[in-house]
């Protein structure tokens, strides 16, 4: 998949497209009703397909630190939309230039003399530009003589529209199986393993620390997880017991992702591991001593042992 960022690098292109536009958060079944529908197209046309996102997350850009936690960092975003057999993906950053774009030259200087786009599939609430007035109305408006228009209607499971909205309420209320069909595959979350405080260690539970490139993490608690990786160009795979959130025992400040390994402990420092939420174990709390948490993760790890021979089917 190509990756082309910012407009410096979007010149003014010679090849068509089918299109589409959004954020994307989570690449839900919602976004990957969208992206069938630009992939078929495209291939009826006989055009590549392309997405256009936005980074930072427009809502990240306005609320800062109090924004709502993201779904998938900008690498797992690009890694599912690229599973998903995209072309192209622009990748534009919004800042006070975009933000302030009125939705007509948005339109025209971007979609149609930048990207030109031949046929452009949104969904049905879809809104951009400048306070969101641009709309599916103004495209059609728009597309007379330049490009067709598709709407995708919302994605319904059981009788809830998709979003990415309801994925976070799900996650927070740690109904993983739930997150799982909103999803089409388990939550994860991934990042490149680096040294944390070394607490896990003194205690007999080390931990892999990983980075989760994201302001907050949308699930707090402690979680049986599939871990991934890859080492020496051979794919690896490991069960284990992750706690996601502040750690209140200890600091209780930032965000963090700790992983123990169940039955392996290599070196993986400097990695990128890829950590699937299977099942919830317990929510997040505060102990009145290191050694209370010690007791906690023992009966942690004895209760995801007991777990895994419900999902002995995750290769």
């Amino acid at each position: 998949m190509k990756l082309i960022r910012g407009l410096v690098n979007l010149q003014h292109q010679n090849e068509s497209s089918v299109a589409t536009i959004g954020n994307f958060d989570g690449v839900h079944v919602g976004h990957q009703a969208i992206i069938e529908k630009v992939l078929a197209k495209a291939k009826q046309l006989g055009l590549p397909s392309c997405v256009l996102l936005f980074e930072p997350h427009p809502k990240e850009y306005f609320m800062g630190e109090s924004c709502p936690p993201r779904l998938t960092c900008f690498r797992e975003k690009y890694n599912a939309l690229k599973d998903l057999g995209v072309d192209k993906l622009v990748v534009l950053q919004f800042n006070q230039s975009l933000r302030n774009m009125e939705a007509i030259a948005f339109v025209q200087s971007i979609l149609i003399e930048r990207l030109s786009i031949k046929h452009l599939v949104v969904g049905d609430d879809f809104h951009f530009g400048k306070q969101r007035k641009g709309n599916f109305q103004l495209l059609e408006q728009m597309s007379v003589g330049q490009y067709t228009l598709e709407p995708t209607p919302s994605v319904l499971v059981d009788g809830e529209r998709v979003s990415s909205t309801l994925i976070r309420k799900t996650l927070a209320q740690a109904d993983l199986a739930k997150a799982k069909k909103l999803l089409n595959r388990a939550f994860t979350i991934s990042g490149k393993v680096g040294f944390g405080q070394q607490l896990g260690r003194t205690i007999n539970f080390p931990t892999a620390n990983v980075a989760i490139k994201r302001i907050k993490a949308p699930l707090n608690g402690v979680f049986l997880v599939k871990c991934r990786w890859t080492a020496l160009g051979e794919n690896c795979s490991a069960w284990g017991a992750a706690n996601c959130g502040s750690r209140p025992t200890v600091d209780g400040t930032l965000h963090r992702l700790e992983v123990h390994l169940l039955d392996a402990n290599p070196d993986l420092y400097g990695i990128e591991l890829m950590v699937e939420f299977i099942a919830s174990i317990r929510a997040e709390k505060k102990f009145d001593s290191v050694e209370a948490l010690k007791r906690q993760i023992v009966r942690d790890v004895e209760v995801s042992r007991k777990l895994i021979s419900q999902f002995e089917t995750i290769e």
